[in-house]
This record gives structure tokens, C-alpha cells and sequence, in this order.
């Protein structure tokens, strides 16, 4: 009989398009590379562009370590015109003049915005309400209430200002952590205004030490995978083992006495061959795998 064939595994990076949502994208990755097991790390919103990672594989058990990285985006937030879903997609619920907007307003209003801040997400937001996403709740015309959540905008920068008819476009590029809403940002910098706002534009540039400039626009079959080891790697450290010790810590065996090698809390072990054994943690003065990665093509 014929071998079978391996099965893709990787972290692949998506340049994602306007207009389709990040499901979309996982599902033309499926049919491209003939695979059901794919999964990413956080959403973008169908208006917005830019990186969204993909785990291809067994390679999925690696995005629990990337979704919560900090977020970089580009943004353009219109001044002067409220929408129902804090965004361009959403339908305009107030207009009002913000031509007496000056920009030291805005930059106070941004300043305020900036470090740690609570923030109540969008309505029309993937978190999960009673089970159910809270944009289908929205969109079917149920009330929904998010409860305000920390986070932290290290970076709320303006890159460019336009004036036109009342309106007031304002370029952005925010740092933040993980769970930030830069619709959230817009809604909130326009009623701290008393003008309103709303997202006209997002782009996510970098997530981590990932960044789009690397990621692919088109998704075919021979689509290149960055390899789970590197990016365990880069990501969380190096823990070298010997094959020995590779083998007995898929086999769920503590490794005795090796804590004193760990150089991080939860690194990657790799074995001599390169290839990702799994990430490991202290258990006292042994070292233990806390998720294993099969053996394989990576």
C-alpha cells in the first residue's frame, strides 16, 4: 500500500484580506492544505486587515502561547460620527460637528486613553454572553451588557489628522495587550469628546515578535510553515535534551534533576535532531512536560 502522506504541521502567517472574517481564512488554509486542524490565534474583524496566525497541525497546541501576546495596529478613527458596532460596518446612530475639536483636545483625550485602563469591549464583540457570542445576541436585537475589563495601551500614537465637512479623521498606531478593543478606543476617545467615534480603518501589524511584513497573501498548497520548534523557541526559550531524555518525556517520565538546566519557566524542549519535543516546566528539582508535541515532519 501507498504511505501516507505527512500531515502538514506549522505556524503560518496570514496577511488577511477586508472583508471576510478570520473563519474564512482557517477554512481556505483547510483546502489548501488538505487538512482539517487548523486553528488561530485571535480574531480580526471582517473590515479589519492584517496578521492573524494560523496553527497548522499538531502545531494548534503552540497558539494558546501566542494569543495572549501584546497587539500593534494602524487605525483610523473618524471623529463626529457614532455607529452601532463602533466601527465603519456598523450603522451611524449620531452625527455631530467636530470641526471645534482642537488637537490638543484630542491629544488629552488620547493621553487618557493610555496605560492601564478599564475598558468595556465593543457589543458587537466575539466574547461569549450566556454561551453565545455577543454579536449574534446584538445582531438578533437582544441587550447586551459587557462588563469592563483591564487592559493596557502602551502606545496610543497619532500618526496623521484630516478636517473635512465637521468630521475629523485621526491616524493611529496603538500598542496594547491582549483583549484590547481599538473600536472600544474610537467609541471611547469620541465620547470623551462629546463627538463620538468610530473605527473607519484597522490593520494588525504584529503580534509578539510576529510581524506582518513576513506573513502571505495568497494561500496555496505549497504555502511554507514556519517550523513549531523555531517559534516554541523564539518564543519561550530553549531547554536542550539528549534523545534519551526526549523519549522518556513523551512517555510522561520526569526528567530528575535537570531544573537547574531551565533558563526560563516554560520552555521548549528540543531534541538533538531539532525537532519539538514539547514544553516543559519545574517540578521541584525534575523538569516535566506539560504538553507533548508527536513525532514528526515540522
Amino acid at each position: 500500500m501507498p504511505e501516507t502522506p505527512p500531515q502538514p504541521r506549522g505556524i503560518l502567517l496570514v496577511d488577511k484580506p477586508q472583508g471576510i472574517t478570520s473563519h474564512d481564512v482557517v477554512a481556505r488554509a483547510r483546502r489548501a492544505l488538505n487538512t482539517r486542524k487548523i486553528g488561530h490565534a485571535g480574531t480580526l474583524d471582517p473590515m479589519a486587515t492584517g496578521l492573524l496566525i494560523l496553527g497548522v497541525g499538531p502545531s494548534t497546541r503552540l497558539l494558546t502561547y501566542i494569543v495572549g501576546l501584546g497587539k500593534t495596529y494602524e487605525a483610523t478613527i473618524r471623529l463626529g460620527v457614532t455607529t452601532d458596532s463602533d466601527d465603519a460596518d456598523g450603522v451611524e446612530t449620531a452625527r455631530t460637528d467636530a470641526a471645534a475639536i482642537a488637537d490638543a483636545q484630542m491629544s488629552a483625550g488620547i493621553a487618557a486613553l493610555t496605560g492601564d485602563i478599564s475598558q468595556v469591549p465593543s457589543t458587537v464583540s466575539a466574547i461569549k454572553v450566556g454561551g453565545k457570542r455577543a454579536y449574534d445576541l446584538a445582531r438578533a436585537g437582544e441587550a447586551v451588557q459587557l462588563s469592563a475589563r483591564a487592559v493596557t495601551v502602551s502606545r496610543f500614537e497619532v500618526l496623521g489628522i484630516r478636517r473635512e465637512a465637521g468630521m475629523i479623521d485621526v491616524d493611529v498606531a496603538v500598542d496594547c495587550s491582549s483583549g484590547t478593543y481599538i473600536r472600544a478606543l474610537a467609541r471611547d476617545l469620541g465620547a470623551g469628546l462629546g463627538v463620538g467615534g468610530h473605527v473607519t480603518a484597522l490593520r494588525r501589524t504584529h503580534i509578539g515578535p510576529f510581524d506582518v511584513a513576513d506573513a502571505v497573501a495568497e494561500l496555496v498548497p505549497d504555502v511554507e510553515l514556519q517550523k513549531d520548534a523555531s517559534v516554541a523557541a523564539d518564543l519561550l526559550g530553549v531547554f536542550a535534551v539528549s534523545a534519551e531524555e526526549a523519549r522518556d518525556l513523551r512517555h510522561g517520565k520526569r526528567l530528575a534533576g535537570a531544573a537547574s538546566r531551565l533558563t526560563g519557566t516554560t520552555p521548549a524542549a528540543i531534541a538533538p535532531d531539532g525537532e519539538l519535543v514539547g514544553i516543559v516546566e519545574r517540578r521541584g528539582n525534575d523538569v516535566k512536560s506539560m504538553m507533548n508535541m508527536p513525532q514528526g515532519d515540522a
